[in-house]
């Protein structure tokens, strides 16, 4: 077992702070299109899935990395914007189905290029290995 070395020979204690600088740059680049990163993360989310059919409310909200609360409450800001719409699923009323709008699409992809901007910016044009291992870590979070 590993002695303790303190805060700063933790990578956990790093991971948490470069996050949040992370986080904070990603909102700040994001603020003119007037998304925040939770909206980000929902649109692009539900433009993603949405490519192999219309997703449950569920599935994005987990793929977005939100809790069901909070994700339902910023799915019906983007919807109350016009940048997606819900509907019942034909199968189970109880499940909502997402579709991004055409103007949701438009968003997003220039949302999408911002983000992966900030990335290279903070991660460098070659950042497959570190990708690749917090992959690994967050995998069986998310389910891929």
């Amino acid at each position: 077992m590993a002695e303790p070395q303190g805060p700063l020979m933790s990578p956990g204690f790093w991971l948490h702070h470069a996050a949040l600088e992370w986080r904070a740059t990603v909102e700040r680049n994001l603020r003119p299109l007037g998304l925040t990163l939770a909206q980000f993360n929902l649109l692009a989310s539900a433009g993603w899935l949405g490519r192999q059919g219309e997703p449950p409310t569920p599935q994005v909200v987990d793929m977005a990395g939100a809790d069901r609360m909070m994700g339902s409450r910023v799915i019906r800001v983007l919807e109350d914007r016009a940048l997606l719409t819900r509907h019942p699923d034909p199968d189970d009323a109880r499940i909502l189905r997402i579709e991004v709008t055409s103007e949701g699409r438009t968003l997003a992809r220039r949302a999408v290029r911002i983000v992966v901007d900030t990335d290279e910016h903070f991660f460098g044009p070659d950042s497959d290995t570190l990708r690749d291992h917090l992959k690994s870590i967050a995998a069986q979070r998310i389910g891929i």
